[in-house]
């Protein structure tokens, strides 16, 4: 089942679109969790800029959530792309947590919005495909499905690598605490290089790990209506 969708897109085009649409749904449920989360723990300004909202327009970027994404095919790499930053204040965080586990939980929103509609993208397509026999896996809806899968499991561990502004250094500050300081503070300071490097390794390393849950997912569906 996986890898289906490269045989359902034949066209530099139609990879575009798919590219687009993808990213659009994952980053928006991506952000909104992020809002949802400060919301929860007690800061609204995410909430009085409009961002607590499934609205794309909310929380689309010209050119990480729409340009990129529609360039990658043509331009001859992998879809890619990222939304507006969900703006709130640690210190308007609950005190029910320290700041660091605030800052933690807020930033694992994200990652854990994008682990929960890969996995329920998955139930859906092997219902729709497998169980029920109303889409091929080829069909629109079964490449569009598959590429949500990916595309939100790839968005789960490349978010959660410890590299600031990346998701998983606000894990990594909670859980290590000062002895992660220095760490991210040197990559940090390294600016779009660090991040751009970032990138470049983070593809390694989320590319294969998305590809094994993404396995395991459709494993996991297709045992239980076994």
């Amino acid at each position: 089942m996986p890898g289906a969708e490269s045989r359902g897109v034949d066209s530099d085009i139609a990879r575009s679109l798919l590219n687009v649409v993808t990213i659009v749904l994952s980053v928006c449920v991506h952000e909104f969790a992020h809002a949802f989360a400060a919301f929860r723990l007690g800061d609204e300004t995410a909430a009085r800029q409009g961002r607590l909202t499934l609205n794309p327009l909310a929380h689309a970027d010209p050119v990480g959530t729409v340009l990129l994404p529609a360039l990658a095919p043509f331009l001859g790499f992998g879809a890619f792309g990222w939304g507006k930053p969900v703006p709130y204040i640690p210190t308007n965080l609950t005190r029910k947590y320290s700041m660091r586990a605030g800052e933690a939980i807020v930033a694992a929103a994200g990652p854990f919005a994008n682990l929960v509609l890969g996995v329920l993208s998955a139930g859906i397509l092997v219902l729709l495909s497998t169980t029920f026999h109303v889409i091929e896996l080829t069909s629109a809806v079964g490449v569009l499905l598959q590429a949500m899968v990916s595309m939100n499991f790839i968005l789960l561990f490349f978010n959660l690598l410890p590299v600031p502004p990346l998701d998983g250094s606000k894990v990594a500050a909670w859980l290590f605490g000062r002895k992660a300081d220095r760490a991210l503070d040197t990559v940090q300071g390294a600016g779009m290089l660090g991040l751009f490097l970032a990138i470049a390794v983070g593809g390694f390393v989320a590319v294969p790990l998305a590809r094994v849950l993404q396995s395991w997912t459709y494993q996991g569906f297709l045992a239980l209506i076994a």
